[in-house]
């Protein structure tokens, strides 16, 4: 099964006050939801906008997860392919076509 915290450590990384004060403080300062990422309201997920363990509120917006449009889906799928396509690969070896063995 795909999405959500499944077989993540992400939320291990998240500092203690997350649930007591950012999580509360970005609702604050944006009490709509409107998403960063195409600026309608009804944003339901807290995104971070760069990419990394960078937890400011500055980092911090409301993006739509579970809810129509999906951007933060989206976003963090591209996120996963930008990053697997930077890992070294793990192709075989070409392989000599048998006809010119």
């Amino acid at each position: 099964m795909s999405g959500g915290w499944q077989g993540s450590s992400r939320w291990r990384r998240l500092p203690a006050n997350w649930r007591s004060e950012l999580r509360p403080a970005a609702h604050a300062r944006n009490p709509e939801h409107i998403c960063h990422l195409c600026g309608r309201p009804g944003g339901d997920y807290l995104d971070h906008k760069n990419p990394g363990d960078d937890h400011s509120l500055d980092n911090l917006d409301w993006a739509h997860d579970r809810v129509p449009p999906h951007c933060h889906r989206y976003k963090s799928s591209a996120e996963g392919h930008a990053a697997k396509r930077k890992m070294p690969g793990r192709k075989r070896p070409p392989e000599q076509h048998p006809g010119l063995l």
